[in-house]
């Protein structure tokens, strides 16, 4: 099972208040908890406990963490955390996989908490820890791999890689890393490689995207496996990428000098086509019917994004989803029985909840389901990819003194963003 689980705001729209930079924490905060993950954590659990996945990949896991002063971080919300919790509250847990001291967990995109900057106002939250009315807070995001606890001994071996192309949304002071985290796990005697990854989003216009570029250093990154191997995660590329603008209200890549129109297998701009045309079966759903878009929600998860929901009706989504997004891919001995998406019902389904008078969803993406049949007999692989360099998420060169020299910059890689940078 894959489910990006929503870090609980739109960086977008409070990149955009810059370089108001309390506002901009602001709305990231107010936000954070309209979209409240101490009642989405349980929501989130039922769709997992339902479906009782054997192996779960989860993206944008968040830590938010505040300060009140000059003083050491407290992370006030996590997202790893609660999740892992509400499963064991609703009768099935769940557990990071790891083993021999190294963990499926990778630590990518963080804006930290930055004293006198990114300063937020909550007295009901900040006054029982840290007496006062304000802190400055921020975040990070992962990639996990987790397991069903019955299933916790069996991982062989675990850990995490980071992709060599990154996104500076402004060169050398703010870089968006990303990468995958792996899982060698032994189910029912057939050792197999599971892979979770969330790739780039954000893409520049002319300019093949940096979904396609990490997707093919995955591809090179595990072509030495043989044994059984499943990828899933949040591929940020629809198998209609790059399209005409026109076509387009998810704002994903579009057709340029750089990037020709997409015939149905055309790899060079995207990174579902390169995953497919290095051999990786899509678990499905049918990723080309409309009904089978994973991803449109809105940032308050009050329902599908009423901007795009007569594009997605259109396009032949009733929800109000308008890209596909999301995926579980399979290759070598593993072979595709069943798949289906999970969290795409709004206003139905297990994950549901209720925020004030509206009916939320969990997440603003859909989740994918697969069962597969796993040959056994087959040995365990060395690890893929190179040996993981750790970059920090969000790279601050000289603390808060240097993102104040760089507002100026901020402003101007603001503009530029076509889209979300993390969705």
């Amino acid at each position: 099972m894959t489910r990006n689980v929503y870090l609980g705001a739109e960086v977008g729209a409070a990149l955009a208040l810059i370089p108001d930079m309390p506002a901009a924490a602001q709305s990231l905060w107010d936000q954070l908890r309209a979209t409240d993950i101490s009642v989405r954590a349980p929501a989130l659990a039922r769709e997992i406990v339902a479906a009782k996945p054997d192996v779960l990949g989860m993206q944008e896991v968040a830590s938010w963490e505040c300060r009140a002063g000059l003083g050491g971080s407290t992370v006030v919300f996590d997202f790893l955390s609660l999740i892992l919790d509400a499963t064991r509250a609703a009768g099935v847990p769940y557990v990071v996989a790891s083993a021999n001291g190294s963990e499926a967990r990778n630590p990518g995109y963080s804006i930290p908490a930055i004293p006198f900057v990114t300063m937020v106002h909550d007295p009901a939250t900040f006054q029982p820890l840290f007496g006062s009315d304000d802190a400055a807070c921020g975040f990070s995001i992962s990639d996990v791999i987790a397991v069903r606890q019955d299933r916790a001994s069996s991982v062989r071996a675990a850990g995490a890689v980071d992709y060599a192309e990154t996104t500076a949304l402004v060169p050398v002071i703010m870089v968006v890393p990303r990468g995958y985290v792996w899982a060698d796990i032994e189910i029912d005697g057939a050792p197999t490689r599971f892979v979770s990854t969330h790739l780039e989003s954000f893409s520049s216009p002319g300019e093949v995207p940096p979904s396609a570029i990490q997707a093919r250093q995955l591809v090179r990154d595990l072509s030495e496996t043989s044994m059984p191997l499943v990828v899933m995660g949040d591929f940020n590329s629809d198998p209609r990428d790059p399209r005409d603008p026109g076509a387009n209200p998810g704002e994903q890549p579009v057709v340029s000098e750089a990037c020709p129109a997409q015939d149905g297998s055309e790899p060079s701009c995207s990174a579902y086509w390169t995953m497919v045309g290095a051999g990786f079966v899509d678990a499905g759903p049918d990723s080309a019917d409309p009904a089978n878009l994973s991803w449109g929600g809105a940032a308050d998860l009050a329902g599908p994004d009423a901007a795009r929901l007569d594009a997605a009706r259109a396009m032949g989504n009733g929800v109000g989803f308008t890209d596909r997004l999301d995926y579980v891919f399979a290759s070598n001995y593993a072979r595709i029985v069943t798949a289906h998406l999970v969290g795409e019902g709004w206003p139905d389904g297990a994950g549901m909840w209720s925020c004030g008078t509206r009916i939320c969803m969990a997440s603003d993406h859909a989740g994918v389901v697969a069962r597969l049949a796993i040959a056994t007999g087959v040995g365990i692989d060395r690890p893929p990819g190179p040996e993981n360099s750790r970059p920090w998420g969000l790279i601050f060169r000289g603390g808060a003194f240097a993102l104040a020299l760089a507002i100026v910059l901020v402003i101007v890689g603001v503009r530029k963003l076509r889209r979300d940078p993390i969705r």
